[in-house]
Formats: structure tokens, sequence, C-alpha cells
């Protein structure tokens, strides 16, 4: 039987990951995840693409989400009380516009000492709307494209597998928000149209593409060579010719969800 093993929530997003032993999930994913944002002096956002020390920051949120903790080994902590109605800024994602609120001074220079680059902080607008795509199309904050990534442990012991002497890699390369243990054959995330977990119903969206924050390696920061990206290469092409890994979800209901869920699927792809 299929159930949950790991909840991630990221709340800044391409920074570390949150862990968690049970969450909230709304409309857009996990309650605060991705609701902040790095951008650049002209509004446009860092990732770990081309910033992977982005990974070596640990961001904590409270439940009601109006305090904000910032923490980097050299850097020291920061607090933040969270600003939700400041004027709107300008800002930029893969090339699209979106409105955020800039959280202020303080946090632009702890973040760029901590970068090495003019950096600022901005959270996503409470009135942000924002259609994501896929087979059932959702909503999110300023995740990539979707509200929840789910992958299954198969997948990556399949990918480990094959990974010889560069690996075994740890799941925080992939940055999922739900881990699933109990599928036996790798990718089954891929095969699901319906899920239940917790009180939540959750529906497939599309397949994760994956990039080069894929190749970071997320404790120190720096990109560690062409794996995994150039082993699913050789497995796992996209119609695009992308590689693939893990699973874009969208919230039919939302909920709450703990680690030790079942994980009971109502619909798979192939209809039984």
């Amino acid at each position: 039987m299929a159930s949950v093993v790991e909840l991630n929530v990221y709340p800044v997003k391409g920074c570390a990951a949150l862990p968690a032993s049970e969450a909230v999930l709304t409309d857009a994913g996990i309650a605060h995840d991705r609701t902040f944002m790095v951008v650049d002096d002209r509004g446009v956002f860092r990732s770990q693409r081309t910033d992977p020390r982005l990974s070596v920051v640990h961001a904590g949120i409270d439940a009601d989400g109006r305090r904000l903790a910032l923490r980097a080994a050299e850097a020291g902590e920061l607090f933040l009380d969270v600003d939700t109605e400041s004027p709107r800024v300008d800002i930029e994602m893969f090339g699209t516009p979106y409105r955020g609120i800039d959280q202020g001074d303080a946090v632009a220079a702890w973040l760029t000492g901590v970068l090495g680059v003019p950096s600022r902080l901005v959270r996503v607008p409470p009135e942000h709307e924002r259609v994501t795509p896929g087979l059932v199309p959702g909503t999110a904050a300023f995740a990539d494209s979707g509200a929840l990534l789910v992958v299954s442990r198969a997948s990556l012991d399949g990918l480990n597998a094959r990974l010889g002497d560069a690996g075994p890699l740890p799941m925080t390369r992939f940055r999922p928000n739900i881990v699933v243990d109990g599928w036996t054959e790798p990718h089954r995330e891929d095969d699901v149209r319906r899920m239940l977990v917790g009180n939540t119903e959750l529906a497939f969206a599309k397949q994760a593409g994956r990039c080069v924050v894929t190749t970071v390696d997320q404790v120190r920061g720096v990109k560690a060579g062409p794996e995994p990206l150039r082993t699913l290469a050789t497995y796992r092409r996209g119609a695009s010719g992308g590689v693939l890994f893990g699973a874009q979800y969208s919230v039919v209901r939302p909920g709450k969800l703990a680690i030790g869920d079942t994980v009971d699927v109502t619909e798979w792809a192939d209809g039984r």
C-alpha cells in the first residue's frame, strides 16, 4: 500500500526545503509553498539554475505566514515581519510578468551578502491569480509550473540503480513536495490521474520536466556535474526533448495531509 513518507515546503523559491510531518493543503499547494521569491535588481527571479547558492538559505515561516526566518551558515539568522500591504512591484518569472510585494531593504542586504549579487525578496500578493497548465489545470504561487511535485521512492531507486559510481543521489536533488513509498514500479506517479491523500484530493497535471537544478548539491550550493540529467536523458526523454522525473499535480480538494497517510488512487491513466 502506497503512503506519504516525506512532505516538504519551500517558503522561498529556490531555497532549502522545510520538512514537515503534516501540512495544510490549499488550492495553490502546501500552505506557504513558494510564496516568496528572490529577484534581481530588475525584478527578474533568481533560481538555482544561475544562483545555486540559494540552496544554502534555509527558510522557516509561522503557521499564519506573518513571520519569516532566514538562515545561512555564514550569515546567521534574519527574522522578518511579512509585509502584505505595501505597493506592488513588477516582477518577472520565465518571461511572464507578475506582481509582488517587496519585503524591504534589510532582507535585501542579507540576501545580497549570502548570494554575492544584488537581490531582493518579494512575496506573492493576496490577490495573486495564476492558472497553471496541465491535464487538470491548477494554480500556484511562485512554483515553476504547478501546485505540487510528487516523486516516488521507486523512481529514485530506479535512477540510482543506473547511476553506478555517479550515485546514489538523494531525493533532495529533485525538490519534491510529496514523496510516496509503496509503489514497486518506478514512475507510477506518471500514471495516476486522481488520488486521495488525507482528506485531500489531487489530480495529475503533467510529467515534470527537469533542469540543471537537479545537478546542484543542495548542501554545498554548487553544481556537482552532469548527473542526473545525463543518465535521465538515456531513458526519460520527453516528446519535446527534455528529461522527465516526477509529476506535477493540481489540488482538487484542499485539506490536510501528513506523513503516513495512505495514497488511495481512485483513477489510473489506463482506466482501471
